[in-house]
């Protein structure tokens, strides 16, 4: 039988992927025998207008990035959150001294994350194929029909562009995106606010020290208003909803938005076919949580891998079904967590919307609360 074309081929170049064919590549005697396959990022045009999509990374993506030379040069540190509830008393502060660790996490601009680990990517020698990844078949090989032609590999790995099958939720939420300046910035503070609409986070914005990347959950038919309000009016609507903690708020360019839903399928697809990060569970954007599961499903893939890249000829099921079986708690907890957070507090009940509030002042006053919670947040679990 002919040796098939790659060993490994990672069918979307998102971050995702990106970063696990960094990962790879560095345990790989070969890089070449490696595709990404998808897009380039897009260029962009000197003077472009800032991009309100900004990426909350924590502590173990920063770190799993930076081993990758594929950190970003420009980012906004967050030393600490503060969690609150409209409507409501009680609230939680989760600072980054408590955790001992120099920061919770950054916020990069999407585009500078993407074109920095794209680069990353292109300095190894792994082969590159700017095309629509296409559907895999499974098997060994794995079979993959380009543009071009057939080809194969011993292994696919999807990261992105194939929604995951499997649990289904919709939040009957979007998320408006816009980029806000505040009058008196809080160098270093995150917000996420639990409205009865939705979650309402303000993240520091790394092109600027008074600029806020807002991510706004709001029914659908709310979020299409939102959109087209003048600014002078959104402004109104956005202080009423988060309050004065930052001054006043006035958003800068465009808002817009995105429909909200959680989709969660196996990691593990079939005959040398396996899913990680948008491939395998999309998730609510509460608690920033969606691309640093992603980051971990890759770190820990590229590290089940590294003896098969070695000896690519043995069989890599068992590699990748052990590798399952260990992603297996921190995916549930996760989900679990982005799952049921957005509902709980958006719940009409005011019985729950009062213990709502008691619980985020007892996490507040009891460490041994929230250091377990935060700790999952900062950086998951890295078995």
């Amino acid at each position: 039988m002919a040796s098939p074309t790659y060993d490994i081929a990672i069918l979307g170049s998102g971050p995702v992927g990106c970063a696990l064919a960094l990962g790879l590549a560095d345990a790989a005697p070969d890089p070449a025998r490696i595709v990404l396959m998808g897009p380039a990022p897009a260029p962009r045009a000197a003077g472009q207008a800032i991009d309100p999509r900004a990426l909350a990374l924590n502590h173990g993506s920063r770190r799993f990035l930076e081993s990758l030379g594929a950190w970003p040069e420009h980012t906004a540190d967050i030393l600490t959150v503060h969690v609150s509830q409209a409507g409501h008393l009680g609230r939680t502060l989760i600072d980054q001294a408590e955790l001992g660790v120099p920061r919770l996490g950054c916020v990069a601009a999407y585009d500078d994350l993407l074109e920095t680990l794209y680069a990353a990517v292109r300095r190894t020698g792994i082969t590159l194929l700017a095309e629509r990844p296409p559907r895999p078949r499974a098997g060994a090989p794995v079979r993959l029909h380009l543009s071009d032609g057939p080809r194969s590999a011993h292994l696919a790995l999807l990261s992105d562009g194939a929604r995951p099958q499997g649990l289904q939720r919709e939040y009957d939420q979007h998320a408006v995106l816009a980029t806000v300046r505040a009058a008196a910035p809080w160098p270093g503070r995150a917000f996420e606010r639990f409205t009865r609409t939705g979650p309402l986070a303000l993240l520091p914005h790394p092109a600027a020290p008074d600029l806020y990347s807002l991510v706004w959950c709001v029914p659908p038919a709310r979020a299409q208003a939102l959109r087209h309000l003048p600014h002078a009016d959104f402004d109104t609507a956005l202080q009423a909803a988060f309050g004065h903690r930052l001054g006043r708020l006035q958003r800068v360019g465009e808002a817009y938005a995105f429909p909200l839903s959680l989709h969660a399928g196996p990691n593990l697809l079939g005959q040398g076919l396996a899913a990680v990060g948008n491939a395998a569970q999309t998730l609510h954007p509460v608690a920033g949580q969606g691309l640093n599961l992603g980051l971990r499903d890759a770190a820990q893939l590229a590290q089940a891998l590294r003896p098969w890249l070695a000896a690519p000829g043995e069989p890599v099921q068992p590699l990748l079904e052990r590798h399952t079986r260990r992603r297996r708690a921190d995916r549930a907890l996760t989900l679990g967590i982005t799952d049921t957070l957005p509902r709980l507090f958006a719940t009409a009940n005011p019985l729950v919307r009062h213990a709502c509030g008691l619980g985020l002042a007892a996490l507040d006053l009891v460490p041994a609360l929230r250091k377990p919670l935060a700790r999952h947040l900062l950086q998951g679990q890295r078995l």
